[in-house]
């Protein structure tokens, strides 16, 4: 009987834990002014104002009722809108929405914004009514959203206030030409207001040990899309990447990568046949080989059933020299159960987008 009665106790305390620690809801709205960062001289041109813009980011705050939850230091998550005036009639205007977390420090004092998602430009590139275009090639594109804010929050009740600096991010991947893609740097001021009041962070003595044990994993990726030469109007052609690399975790959070890469990439073949005409001084031979290979290091940020992945390769194989001897990635995944996995990424090279990927995966 004794049992029974410590048992109910138990059961108890977890179903008031589970209600006294839920996540609650918060609002941010956020202006924004600053300045497009020239990183082609095709942008000179474009550079007339000062952007500015508005976020509203609807969040939802953790208390610690998940062990990720205290790991990252009980972090928010949630969706934002973005509207962003570029002050000028060429690029026009950008409209974004997407996904977020907001990771705190130093006390929750400072709080720093990963976001992601898709946008729609007002006035992309157009063949007769606005060839300057030469930022944005298609209406639609993929945004990121960078921030570092001070942050206060229950100053008056439940409102508070953050101010900072945000980076904006709009391409679309390659997946249509030209696509220089645009990025500002941003000072940032907004007020963010808490619908819950109440106990905020669940008190516990439990801590969680940074290392963490697992063997090797040996992971598989496909990656796909579509993309377009740097040929105007050449026509969007389908790639296929394939991967294989290693990963071992160092701790809770962190894994490392190392791996090698196959790129399929076909608009390539087209482009270089194009070059082959186009540039007989060059020399190039229109029967080269399109395709390439690569070996990369890599890190992955786990973070409850989502990661963050960030690689740099170098091409081993690339029989058509086109300038570029390293590319980068950034993307996200989502773990479906623990051995696959699928998501988004984006993949550049000298800091220019080449691919907008779709993943899927298998981690064995």
């Amino acid at each position: 009987m004794k049992k029974y009665g410590i048992g109910l106790v138990l059961l108890f305390m977890n179903c008031v834990a589970a209600q006294e620690f839920k996540n609650t809801t918060a609002l941010e709205a956020d202006y924004f002014a600053g300045n497009i960062i020239l990183h082609s001289p095709d942008l000179a041109q474009l550079i007339t104002g000062h952007p500015e813009g508005y976020m509203l980011s609807f969040a939802k705050k953790t208390h610690g009722a998940e062990e990720w939850h205290s790991l990252y230091n009980y972090p928010d998550y949630g969706g934002y809108f973005l509207y962003q005036n570029l002050k000028n009639d060429i690029l026009g205007n950008c409209y974004a929405a997407g996904a977020f977390y907001n990771f705190y420090f130093f006390n929750r004092k400072v709080v720093f914004k990963f976001g992601q998602g898709v946008a729609m430009a007002t006035n992309p590139n157009d063949s007769e009514t606005n060839n300057k275009n030469k930022a944005i090639g298609s209406r639609y594109l993929g945004n990121t959203v960078i921030s570092l804010n001070y942050r206060k929050d229950n100053v008056i009740d439940k409102f508070g206030f953050q101010a900072g600096l945000l980076l904006t991010h709009f391409s679309n991947g390659k997946m249509k030409s030209p696509n220089r893609g645009l990025n500002t740097w941003n000072v940032t001021v907004g007020l963010n207001y808490n619908f819950d009041t109440g106990k905020t962070k669940k008190d516990t003595t439990t801590s969680y040990k940074m290392k963490f044990t697992e063997p090797i994993r040996y992971n598989f990726v496909f990656r796909t899309g579509v993309n377009e030469s740097p040929v105007v109007g050449s026509g969007q052609k389908p790639f296929y990447h394939f991967g294989f690399y290693a990963d071992k975790r160092i701790n809770r959070k962190s894994s490392l990568q190392l791996g090698a890469e196959y790129f399929v990439t076909t608009s390539f073949k087209e482009y270089i046949r194009f070059r082959s005409i186009a540039y007989p001084e060059e020399g190039i031979d229109a029967n080269t080989d399109y395709k390439r290979a690569s070996i990369f290091i890599g890190h992955e940020l786990f973070i409850n059933k989502i990661s963050i992945e960030a690689q740099i390769g170098y091409y081993i194989y690339q029989p058509f020299k086109n300038g570029e001897h390293t590319y980068d990635r950034l993307g996200m995944k989502y773990y479906i159960t623990d051995k696959v996995f699928t998501g988004a990424s984006i993949k550049t090279n000298n800091l220019l987008a080449e691919a907008f990927e779709i993943v899927v995966g298998l981690r064995l």
